[in-house]
């Protein structure tokens, strides 16, 4: 039971990654306030939770909107008194648009969702773990936060910047008790891909080349095991960083 007692948000929760993230907090004895814009999918994720033990509750969100973000938060602090860990896992792709080919509405959407959204809840958590003194931030980034052809334009820019805004976290409220770090997966089998509309075939054909030599799909379960990692106290000194879970994808490059 490596988080009993804690309280942890996850965000994306009703499916794929989030979800998988979520089950595994319960199990080792969080108690879980599960995000999601689909309501549906994350009451049924709760509910499994519940019939396992555990403790969930499901709130809807589109963490595009400042104003959820915040309720968020709020919904955590009101129904188990706090927050200890910060799961930041929602998020969409791009059509794999490159720079010549993406249009302004589809970049702002892109990180509005991937960037901002992850920003404003770190925003809204950081009073609280200044109070209390510690604190755990956990943002999924990717494998297309530091290599530039795993996705389009938009993706691979808005990934870069959360990467860049775990680092800048972790090293700015280090000596406070909080500590924020990044995971990079590779390819892993969610249901992400339905956020890609008009995919743009020349962006596809240039990202395949690199997507051929991954050597196998994860499972979400698996990037479980690193979010689970990173939240309890096994990670003490692990702050500011960004680990690739990705089955040696990116050794090669």
């Amino acid at each position: 039971m490596r988080l009993e007692g804690k309280v942890a948000i996850v965000t994306g929760a009703a499916s794929g990654m989030g979800k998988a993230i979520a089950e595994l907090y319960a199990k080792e004895g969080a108690k879980v306030v599960l995000a999601d814009l689909n309501l549906d999918g994350v009451e049924s994720v709760s509910e499994e939770i519940k019939k396992n033990g555990g403790e969930a509750k499901a709130v809807k969100v589109n963490v595009a909107d400042v104003a959820d973000i915040e309720n968020m938060i709020d919904a955590a602090v009101n129904e188990y008194g706090t927050l200890d860990i910060l799961v930041n896992n929602a998020g969409v792709m791009d059509g794999f648009e490159p720079v010549g080919d993406i249009p302004d509405d589809k970049w702002d959407f892109i990180f509005d969702v991937n960037t901002k959204g992850v920003m404003r809840a770190m925003r809204k958590a950081i009073p609280i773990f200044l109070e209390k003194e510690s604190g755990v931030i956990i943002n999924t980034a990717s494998t297309g936060g530091f290599s530039g052809a795993h996705a389009g334009a938009a993706y691979g820019a808005s990934k870069h910047a959360v990467v860049g805004l775990t680092k800048n976290t972790g090293f700015m409220y280090a000596k406070s008790g909080i500590r924020c770090n990044a995971i990079a997966p590779g390819a892993v089998e969610t249901n992400i891909g339905s956020s890609m509309k008009n995919v743009n075939e020349f962006g596809m054909g240039r990202a395949g080349l690199a997507h051929a030599v991954s050597p196998r799909t994860g499972q979400p379960e698996e990037i479980a095991q690193a979010a689970l990692f990173l939240a309890s106290d096994e990670s003490s000194f692990v702050n500011g960083t960004v680990i690739t879970v990705d089955g040696g994808w990116t050794a090669a490059f």
